[in-house]
């Protein structure tokens, strides 16, 4: 009977005994990050720098640079200029084949990186469903695109966005190819949406946009770690920086979410 006490009382005691614990960070210098992308229109490249451990998640976009792609293949220049919101913009015409190498210069530091345009897949479509889980019905969205089967080790990102708002993203690769064609499905919204969280909430009548883009497998793996809370390989050569640059063609489609109308997964 003793014995039993005894463990009751270390029980309760570590039940009931709380420690605050005090994490103390170490101050790390700002890092500039890159954030570039091409498509067979345009390019768009976003400077920013890393923020604090702590700070309030204030975006400052960085205009104070030099920013240029070129076409390596057909060795054009082309020149890059700042919008209103920030952006570096320029209607660069992408060609699938074709290499592209970025060079941003800023306070006397020069960061470069190339990559190669792959050729293009094609969103065949989109449709939603209800899954049937534990806890819930769930909406799955299925996303059916093409994939070049004269080439190999293709991977692709797809982005979703809620009324023009990114949303969420996932990663695929030819290894889901079957005769050319891969299916993609992800989770979405809860049916009770009272039990959802605002970030993924989808509520009647919302346009889902998604968009397929064929990537590097250098970059495959660079999201692959964010997705693990790591920055990632590093993707740019020169000074340090973090970031990415892509060149790849956009396929896009959107969907309206319309719960009432979706069949029942079987």
């Amino acid at each position: 009977m003793r014995i039993h006490i005894l463990i009751f009382t270390l029980a309760f005691f570590l039940v009931s005994c709380e420690k605050e614990l005090d994490f103390k960070y170490h101050d790390v210098e700002s890092q500039l990050v890159i954030e570039a992308t091409l498509s067979e229109t345009e390019a768009t490249v976003s400077l920013t720098n890393t923020i604090p451990m702590g700070d309030p998640l204030v975006v400052n976009r960085l205009t104070d640079a030099d920013v240029s792609i070129k076409d390596n293949t057909d060795n054009i220049i082309f020149q890059l200029s700042s919008d209103i919101e920030g952006f570096f913009h320029g209607e660069i015409p992408g060609i699938p084949g074709h290499e592209y190498i970025i060079e941003v210069s800023r306070n006397g530091k020069d960061y470069l990186s190339s990559c190669r345009m792959s050729q293009p897949s094609r969103i065949l479509s989109l449709d939603f469903q209800w899954i049937k889980m534990p806890y819930d019905y769930v909406a799955v969205l299925q996303v059916t695109f093409t994939d070049p089967i004269e080439s190999s080790d293709d991977c692709y990102w797809i982005r979703l966005y809620r009324n023009g708002n990114s949303y969420m993203w996932l990663l695929s690769d030819d290894r889901k190819s079957v005769d050319g064609i891969i299916n993609e499905v992800t989770m979405t919204s809860r049916k009770d949406i009272s039990e959802e969280d605002d970030a993924t909430v989808l509520q009647d009548g919302d346009v889902v946009s998604v968009t397929v883009a064929p990537i590097s497998r250098t970059m495959y793996d660079y999201l692959t770690a964010l997705q693990s809370d790591s920055n990632g390989s590093r993707m740019f050569e020169g000074d340090y920086c973090l970031g990415y640059f892509m060149a790849a063609p956009i396929s896009k489609s959107e969907i309206i979410y319309r719960p009432s109308e979706m069949k029942e997964y079987k």
